[in-house]
């Protein structure tokens, strides 16, 4: 058995950190947990940011941030937890686009820092101190990183597309009145 040497420590950490905040925040949508809205306060909050049906939308964004968020913290499956967390983030990434880079103006910074810690454990791999390494990297093949991660960007650009249509429909059906009354 090989010493765990400090690259290890470091991935560990990053994945508990990362699979942590990630696995948190879809409690909060599949369960309401951590003043979450549950599936259905976030499905109508799904709905109001343009993703419909927002029930669906709500479930799929909460399992793959509670799901891929705890895989990643165990380091299980690492390229498809990481792929799935990563698109999450892009989805949610997308909604703050119009806010700017700084999460204190209500832009995109957080959700995707996020994102790129989980895409970049999805290629960098868990570390030895994980399921992954424990089981002999059984779902944790070099060649899984490619198709989980192209996937994942493949679905999730056609998702944040029919979002941003639906947003443009809505905002092109709101007219302002040319004159007071």
């Amino acid at each position: 058995m090989t010493c765990i040497d400090r690259r290890d420590l470091g991935l560990l950490l990053l994945r508990l950190s990362t699979g942590g905040v990630l696995a948190a925040h879809g409690a909060q949508k599949l369960f309401g947990w951590f003043g979450g809205g549950g599936i259905e306060g976030t499905g109508q909050a799904m709905e109001a940011m343009g993703y419909a049906p927002g029930k669906a939308s709500a479930t799929a964004a909460g399992l793959a941030e509670a799901g891929g968020g705890t895989l990643l913290a165990l380091g299980l499956a690492t390229p498809a937890a990481g792929a799935a967390a990563a698109g999450a983030m892009a989805g949610a990434a997308a909604v703050h686009v119009p806010n700017g880079f700084f999460a204190m103006n209500g832009g995109y910074e957080y959700t995707a820092s996020l994102g790129l810690a989980a895409a970049g454990l999805a290629v960098t791999g868990p570390g030895r101190l994980s399921l992954d390494h424990l089981l002999g990297h059984a779902v944790n093949r070099s060649w899984m990183v490619p198709i989980a991660l192209g996937t994942t960007a493949a679905v999730t650009a056609v998702v944040v597309g029919l979002r941003n249509q639906r947003v443009r429909q809505t905002r092109e059906g709101k007219q302002e009145a040319l004159f007071e009354e």
